[in-house]
């Protein structure tokens, strides 16, 4: 899951640059594909929180219904979920329960 966490996050960081429409459509397509794949093996894992972070962020990205948030807004939340993705490389069920001491 570390490959293609860092696939999105990388692709992610693109999208602050400026690229072409077809970029960003592209984008929401493998994102949503790869936050429901990543939202599946956090079910299996018995990860209920980040199973709805990634299920929601597949429905953030999703290009049925496009959520207009404007330029600036969506470069805010693709920065934002990009370094979500890379720390949450580091974290680990141990370090869940070791959260509320």
């Amino acid at each position: 899951m570390k490959a293609l966490k860092t696939t999105l996050a990388v692709l992610l960081f693109l999208c602050l640059l400026k690229m072409p429409y077809g970029y960003y459509q592209l984008i929401r397509f493998i994102s949503l594909i790869g936050f429901l794949v990543l939202s599946y093996n956090a079910k299996q894992k018995n990860q209920n929180i980040a199973a709805i972070i990634y299920l929601s962020l597949a429905l953030l990205f999703q290009p049925i219904f496009k959520i207009a948030l404007g330029r600036e807004l969506w470069n805010l939340v693709d920065l934002i979920v990009a370094v979500y993705l890379l720390v949450s490389m580091f974290w680990t069920s141990k370090d869940d329960s070791d959260r509320g001491h």
